[in-house]
């Protein structure tokens, strides 16, 4: 019976393991997808930036970089939306060409729907034209809590009025033209606000049905161009069934969108204190679906291993989509660079907490995004050669 045991115990472990057979494997059968996710650099640290993506990116085989640029860019189409700090034409051509020597595709994002600003504070696109403002009767607080009584995390804009998108669509095309880009992330996570009650277009219809007909028409804008969508995925899951919750899922009904939207978008799936498996979920709907950690290393492992193992025990029809990963940051690039070569501990990232000396309040080593990238990468670069 022991040695029955024994046997039984090894046989469950090995099969919870990628198999030893992954390192004679190209990397790029394994893990098709290897992706970084940053904020665009400011102009001053746009050399810092460059560098890091010759001299850490590509040594680990990254092949596809988010860049975050919202409103940091000189938009010629509309300038009136271009934030401070902004990276003109020229700067964005630098990057292009660090990353097509490393043949490193450029996903960029500009936020839609939600995240249309931060807290008290309106982005760019609401102080322009605040009658886009799904929620203008929401005031802005002098000082931001959360929770609140407006439930005011984010602002969204409304995606029924009739000229957001003729604004929206010029950026867009503007910005991925800059970067020479196939492909275009549009954001569309954490939105709280949609089908208000109050809203004189959309008030009272469904959320799902909202939701899935803006990913429809920025799908099928990018489309004409031959470009492809990519969101993050948490609108799309149920966070009352699965108790994942309101940040990594959605309360208000959205997540019926996942049934009514195309098929070819592809779904950043981020989860980054447990690793969730909700990228069956979104394979056996239909879509491709990356798996996103971000400063916890173990998940982070653990969602590399996952990808491994879903990829393993597929169909043929499944295992493509079961794309990769992609390593988030959601810092400031410099505050990540710093952090990454050990110049500071990340001070003034909001985004990693601890008390500034590289670990948290009880002595324990502080998670971070850099450490959790150098160690998932390196858990990809075990996987094939």
């Amino acid at each position: 019976m022991r040695t029955y045991l024994l046997s039984a115990l090894a046989a469950t472990l090995f099969f919870c393991l990628p198999s030893a057979g992954h390192a004679q494997r190209a990397l790029d059968s394994v893990m098709p997808l290897r992706g970084f996710c940053i904020d665009a650099p400011r102009p001053d640290g746009l050399d810092s930036f460059v560098r890091f993506i010759n001299e850490e990116l590509a040594p680990r085989k990254v092949n596809t970089l988010f860049l975050l640029v919202d409103y940091h860019y000189q938009f010629k189409t509309h300038p009136e939306l271009t934030d401070s700090f902004a990276l003109s034409a020229a700067d964005a051509k630098k990057i292009v060409k660090a990353c097509a020597q490393h043949s490193i595709r450029i996903i960029p994002q500009i936020n839609l729907l939600g995240h249309q600003g931060w807290e008290e504070h309106p982005g760019k696109l609401l102080q322009a034209y605040p009658e886009f403002d799904e929620t203008p009767w929401v005031k802005n607080p002098e000082k931001y809590v959360w929770p609140n009584a407006d439930n005011l995390y984010c602002r969204s804009y409304c995606p029924l009025h009739p000229k957001v998108h003729e604004v929206l669509f010029a950026v867009i095309d503007e910005l991925c033209d800059a970067f020479e880009s196939t492909a275009f992330h549009g954001g569309m996570d954490e939105v709280f606000y949609l089908g208000e009650s109050k809203c004189p277009r959309c008030g009272g219809q469904d959320p799902a049905v909202l939701f899935a007909g803006e990913v429809r028409t920025i799908h099928d804008h990018l489309a004409q161009k031959g470009r492809e969508l990519w969101i993050w995925g948490d609108r799309l899951i149920d966070g009352k069934t699965t108790g994942i919750g309101m940040w990594e899922a959605s309360y208000n009904n959205s997540y019926r969108a996942v049934d009514l939207i195309p098929k070819d978008v592809v779904i950043c799936d981020w989860h980054y204190e447990r690793p969730d498996k909700t990228a069956i979920y979104f394979a056996m709907k239909g879509f491709r679906v990356v798996t996103c950690p971000w400063r916890n290393s173990e998940s982070g492992i653990a969602q590399v291993d996952d990808m491994i193992r879903f990829r393993d025990g597929s169909t043929k029809e499944m295992k493509p989509r079961f794309y990769g990963i992609v390593e988030t940051t959601w810092s400031q690039t410099r505050f990540f660079l710093n952090g990454y070569y050990g110049s500071s501990n990340g001070a003034g990232n909001s985004s990693n907490t601890g008390n500034g000396n590289g670990t948290t309040a009880n002595g324990a080593p502080r998670p971070t995004a850099w450490k959790c990238f150098r160690d998932v990468f390196q858990r990809i670069d075990s996987l094939g050669n």
